[in-house]
This record gives C-alpha cells, sequence and structure tokens, in this order.
C-alpha cells in the first residue's frame, strides 16, 4: 500500500459464483461472528413500494392500489406525477380525486427514504474482538451477522471490507473440469498452465473466436483481438485494460494498434515518458503509468504520484492536481506544449483505467477459458450454458456449439441431468468426440426439486413409469 494513502482499501476475493455462500460460511466459522460480520444495504423507496405502502397506510382498496403500483415502471416515487397521464389503470381505479391527491403527495414525500435493511451483496466486515463495539448487528434473511451499516458508513468508521464476489465463469470452468473428468478420469489442473504460452490458444483468440471466453466476448472485444492479435500474456493484459473508458477516452486505442501491428512508430508523449510506456507502445493504459508520468515530470514520489492519480476521479480533484502539476513539471523545464497534452491525457484517462495487477488477475481466468474453448469445448460450453456466466442468451451459445461442429442432443429424462453434460459420442464427427446434453432446466415450469427427483428416480421404463416414480407436476408431464 501507498505511505501517502488515508483510506482503507477494499479488498476483492473472485470466488465460484455456485460456491459463494461456502466461502461466507467458511470465514464467519473460520473468524467468529464477534469478528466479521456482513455489510448491510439500505433499500430506499422507489414508486412502487411508496404506492403499496401508503395505501396500506390509507387503508385502500388492497387491489386498487395493487393495480396502481403495477402500472407504473420501476421509476423514482418524486416522478410519480409526472407519469400520471400515461396510465390509464388509475382511471379504473375506484378512488376519488382527493384520495389520489393525497396518495400522490405521500408517495413523492418518501422517495429515497430508507425502507428496509437488506444484505449486501458481497460485502464483508474484519475486524478484531471489537466489533460489536463499533457497531450494531442483526442477524440476515439467510441468517448472517450484518452490521446495520452500509459499506459507506463502513468507510467513513474505518472498518477494513472485503468483498466476496461471485464470479459465475469461475463456476462454469468448474463444471467444465469436472465433467472433463466425469468422461475421461483425467482431471485438469488449470493453475498448471503456465506460462500461458500455448500458440493455439492465441490464435483462436485473434481470429475472434471468443464467445463465451471471460472478458473477451462482447462485440468491441472481438473487433479489438482481432485487430490486436494478442500473442501472450502480457497482451491479454494489455487488452483487458486497452478496452476501458479511460485509453477509449484519451484516442490511445487506434495509436496502440498502429504501432503494435507495424503500421507507425510509437509516439511517445516526451522522451523522458519512455521508460514508463515503452510497454504499450506509448499508450497510457494503466494506473501505474499514470503514476510514473507523475513522478517523472514533477519529481515527486510514487507514493505522491498515486495520491495524485486518485485525486484525478473528481472534478475538484483535477481542478487540485492540475493547479499542481502543470507548475511543477514547467519549473522542471518541461516545455508548455507538452506538459498541456500530457495534461490532457491524465484528464481523460481520469479514474477510468485500469491497476495492472487487477487486470493480470482477470487475465489469467481470460486465458484460461479460452484453453478450455480451445482444447474442450464440449465441456467448456456445457459450463457456460449451465452458469450462464456471459452476456449471450443460451440460443447463440448453442448455435457457437454447433458451429464447432458440436452435437447438441435432445432432452431425456433418461440421460438429461439438473445441468448441461457431455456425452461421449458413438460417431464422433468434426473432431468432436462429445455432445452436449441439453439440460432438464430448460423444460418451462420445472423446479429444481422436480429435476432433481427425476435424476434421482431414473431410468424409466416409460412414461406410465416416469408418472408414477417421478412426481412431477401434470402439466410438466403433459
Amino acid at each position: 500500500l501507498s505511505p501517502l494513502r488515508q483510506a482503507l482499501p477494499d479488498i476483492d476475493v473472485d470466488v465460484e459464483s455456485a460456491r459463494r455462500t461456502e466461502v461466507y460460511d467458511m470465514i464467519f466459522r473460520t473468524f467468529g461472528s464477534e469478528r466479521v460480520a456482513c455489510v448491510a444495504m439500505m433499500d430506499t423507496y422507489r414508486v412502487r413500494h411508496a404506492i403499496r405502502d401508503v395505501g396500506a397506510a390509507m387503508s385502500l382498496p388492497p387491489g386498487d392500489v395493487d393495480a396502481i403500483a403495477k402500472s407504473f415502471p420501476h421509476i423514482r416515487a418524486r416522478d410519480a406525477r409526472h407519469a400520471l397521464r400515461d396510465l390509464p389503470e388509475l382511471r379504473a381505479a375506484n378512488l376519488d380525486d382527493a384520495q389520489l391527491r393525497v396518495l400522490f403527495e405521500l408517495v413523492e414525500s418518501l422517495d429515497g427514504l430508507p425502507r428496509h435493511v437488506a444484505l449486501h451483496p458481497c460485502g464483508v466486515l474484519l475486524s478484531d474482538a471489537t466489533l460489536l463495539d463499533r457497531t450494531p448487528v442483526e442477524r440476515s434473511f439467510g441468517d448472517y451477522p450484518m452490521s446495520q451499516f452500509d459499506k459507506e458508513d463502513v468507510e467513513d468508521i474505518g472498518l477494513l471490507k472485503l468483498d466476496v464476489l461471485g464470479i459465475r465463469m469461475q463456476s462454469s470452468m468448474a463444471h467444465a473440469v469436472n465433467e472433463i473428468e466425469r468422461t475421461s478420469g483425467e482431471r485438469i489442473d488449470l493453475e498448471s498452465l503456465a506460462p500461458f504460452d500455448d500458440p493455439e490458444v492465441y490464435e483462436m483468440i485473434g481470429r475472434a473466436e471468443t464467445l463465451g471466453c471471460f472478458q473477451i466476448e462482447s462485440p468491441g472485444q472481438r473487433e479489438l483481438v482481432g485487430k490486436f492479435g494478442p500473442s501472450d500474456f502480457t497482451d491479454i493484459v494489455i487488452d483487458i485494460s486497452l478496452f476501458r473508458p479511460g485509453p477509449v477516452k484519451s484516442d490511445m486505442v487506434v495509436p496502440f494498434l498502429r504501432a503494435r501491428n507495424g503500421w507507425d512508430v510509437p509516439r511517445y508523449l516526451h522522451p523522458d515518458l519512455i521508460p514508463a510506456l515503452a510497454e504499450t507502445r506509448g499508450v497510457v493504459v494503466f494506473h501505474e503509468q499514470v503514476i510514473k508520468i507523475v513522478s517523472i515530470m514533477t519529481g515527486c514520489s510514487y507514493a505522491y504520484g498515486d495520491e495524485a492519480r486518485r485525486a484525478l476521479g473528481s472534478d475538484r480533484g483535477q481542478e487540485d492536481v492540475r493547479r499542481w502539476f502543470v507548475p511543477t513539471a514547467l519549473e522542471r523545464g518541461y516545455d508548455a506544449r507538452t506538459v498541456q497534452t500530457v495534461w490532457e491525457v491524465l484528464r481523460s484517462f481520469a479514474s477510468f483505467g485500469f491497476c495492472k495487477a487487477h487486470a493480470a488477475a482477470f487475465a489469467l481466468p481470460t486465458y484460461q477459458s479460452a484453453w478450455l474453448k480451445r482444447y474442450h469445448p464440449a465441456a467448456f460450453l456445457a459450463g457456460v450454458l449451465t452458469h450462464d456466466p456471459g452476456m449471450y442468451p443460451k440460443r447463440l451459445i448453442l448455435e457457437e456449439a454447433r458451429r464447432l461442429g458440436i452435437p447438441i442432443l435432445p432432452l431425456d429424462v433418461n440421460a438429461s441431468g439438473v445441468e448441461y453434460r457431455i456425452e461421449p459420442l458413438l460417431e464422433p464427427s468434426f473432431d468432436q468426440a462429445f455432445g452436449i446434453r441439453l439440460s432438464l432446466a430448460d423444460v418451462k415450469g420445472v423446479t429444481e426439486a422436480e429435476s432433481e427427483r427425476i435424476v434421482r428416480a431414473r431410468p424409466f421404463a416409460g412414461l406410465t413409469d416416469f408418472w408414477a416414480r417421478a412426481a412431477v407436476a401434470s402439466d410438466l408431464a403433459e
């Protein structure tokens, strides 16, 4: 940590989304509820909740109040009367003008006020045994000890916060590894893929065949990796960092690609900055580079440069940094044009860039997911379909499987599971030895409990046997 940093850091730990509560349980089991507690999240009034609560308080007909509430879009409570003219449900409600006026006056007055305390989706407080002296704690709906302070309160009173973030791609890859072991007996250790230098993986990425892969599957990213053509792990780190608002806003992507592909020579803001920017062909991509630029041009320490980098995230902070940076750089002999050019890059980059270490942590599952897709595409896509980690609907993932020559096997109560599975093909085709069996979860209206009963009771001899032993709803059996 920087010695000048005033605020405590946030600590993020990425875990499998399907097993995130196991991590929560382990934390509380290891350290005890007198030392750790979940962070609260204040749920405030929006229009629908406000209408229902005010209607109940006024003893208005519940059916009419519910119809009015459902007719509103998900907007702020203060905007309720602006939307009234577009809601025919109000004309059908059995409420007079006086009741409606009072209802919506009270609804708008509730805007933004706390409604109830909820569990923060990932925040956990870390402390010593004096935690309960500093924060009130209650039991959450999931029976976890929960501080009544939200994340802003926690930072203000100086408590350290750990964010346990559930990453669906981690669960997708774990599912793929388990499927490979189940069908082949081979246990793949994704951590042993270092030094992450398989040329076939990078060739696949360079062809933009990255649908389903972590961080590099969006249309914009597929366009970028196709033009970039990453060839080693550092290139993936740069790619992930380059596809951020900071480099895009400061017009750094095109110059980088031109220099990267040999269409232009790298252009540096100043010769003194070559050591800081050589890795990225003169383009500012990482937070660390901002710190180095500030340090080189002003003579300050990296710690002070980090404070300046952090201040760039707000308008007021930018002005404070500008008033110090510009005259200091001029005093050190840099010409006004260079100083102004560098300042514009720093200002545009602001807080939208990426810490290189953070990008490297993202690049690891990016490479692992691409490796799985290249060498075990059926198992990988089965994991993607099961845990849905990306931005595309399942029909596109299934179409990607077909493009790769992977057969999609139909639903079968004697073969389909709760999750998507892979099955060996009797007649392998297109170099694919496995097909993907559709999951019981694809059946409309099926519950997880019904799926598990079907799996436990099989094999079934026929429809009558299925009906007698699976104990599913009649409309589901039909």
